[in-house]
């Protein structure tokens, strides 16, 4: 049995389309199982599931944020001399600021007859009743950088 071109040509094209029909006819099954009512309702509830969880995340997040600024974010430390009979900066002042610049400031002066601690009160940065000293200021400063 002798077959032409012409005839090895129609086999070819008649096992293609028999491939691609087979192909073709998997391929919509699939399909029609992965988009079966129960399927894209199950995918929807799922869905629906983690947005309402992706908003209880975002809520909380929210919250951790609103909450944090109220804690130590800011610390500054200025060591000093206030006197000239004393040697060294063993003197110092802290300060210890929330995300709102509330806080305190604690200044500690040595001196050869003592040691003495103050300690005063920041809001938004300032002194609440007291005036702040050049060091208490420059404490805050620091704090901010």
């Amino acid at each position: 049995m002798v077959f032409n071109g012409l005839t090895l040509l129609i086999i070819f094209i008649f096992a293609w389309t028999v491939g691609l029909t087979f192909w073709i006819v998997r391929t919509v099954k699939r399909f029609k199982k992965i988009t079966s009512a129960e399927i894209l309702e199950q995918i929807l509830s799922t869905q629906k599931k983690l947005r309402g969880e992706t908003d209880d995340l975002y809520k909380t997040l929210e919250e951790v944020k609103k909450d944090g600024r109220l804690h130590i974010q800011r610390v500054g430390l200025v060591r000093f001399n206030p006197f000239s009979d004393t040697g060294g900066s063993q003197s110092f002042t802290l300060a210890i600021l929330d995300g709102h610049n509330n806080g305190l400031v604690m200044t500690s002066l040595y001196a050869r007859t003592g040691h003495r601690w103050y300690v005063k009160e920041v809001i938004a940065g300032k002194g609440k009743e007291l005036a702040l000293s050049k060091e208490e200021q420059a404490a805050i400063k620091k704090a901010y950088e």
